[in-house]
């Protein structure tokens, strides 16, 4: 139970994160294609393991019962997500050096009255924002964010597959304890029932 809770958990936290990231990226894709150009891998990689990504989890979450008794197989799968997101993260990692956001005086100032204290002049700012920029470095820390998503999942999901087969080789050895000793009950009953026969 507690398993179910931690897995289903750590899945919506990736869908969360990933819904977004393959929409941002899809704008960039998009954009490419309308002016005939290739993709930078920068973008494609990411925008590939996040599809991919994206759809593993909502089909381990939504058939959740297939995915809890093939538990070492979904962990290992989330093991190779891992290794793919880095890829990814890897590829945009030159973002991380860009500034997105600037902050500019403007070209007009405003005065303000002060009664007794006289008058104070305040020129304005401007926030700029760089769309572009700002979206790519979001795509870069979702990535980094699902690194850690996915080793938590692997995790849960290989300690569940051991926790899982530990619990089936048990059952087959009490099964094959259980046979053994009616088998033997049913041949003690025999042999006695055949030795009544002989005195008799």
């Amino acid at each position: 139970m507690l398993f179910a809770v931690f897995f289903a958990f750590w899945r919506f936290m990736e869908i969360i994160t990933l819904i977004p990231t393959v929409g941002m990226l899809a704008y960039f894709v998009k954009g490419y294609n309308d002016n005939n150009m290739l993709t930078p891998n920068y973008i494609l990689v990411l925008f590939i393991v996040a599809v991919l990504g994206l759809a593993w989890a909502l089909f381990t979450l939504f058939s959740y019962h297939r995915s809890s008794s093939n538990a070492r197989f979904v962990g290992l799968v989330d093991l190779g997500f891992i290794g793919a997101f880095i890829a990814g993260v890897y590829y945009l990692r030159f973002i991380k050096d860009y500034d997105c956001v600037s902050l500019t005086a403007g070209s007009s100032s405003a005065t303000i009255s002060l009664s007794i204290l006289g008058s104070a002049t305040i020129n304005t700012l401007h926030l700029n924002v760089n769309k572009t920029c700002g979206m790519l470095k979001a795509c870069f820390a979702f990535g980094i964010m699902n690194c850690v998503f996915f080793l938590f999942t692997a995790g849960l999901a290989l300690m569940h597959g051991n926790k899982s087969e530990k619990e089936v080789k048990k059952e087959r050895r009490s099964g094959s304890h259980r046979r053994r000793s009616h088998s033997g009950s049913h041949r003690s009953r025999r042999s006695s029932h055949s030795h009544s026969r002989a005195y008799v």
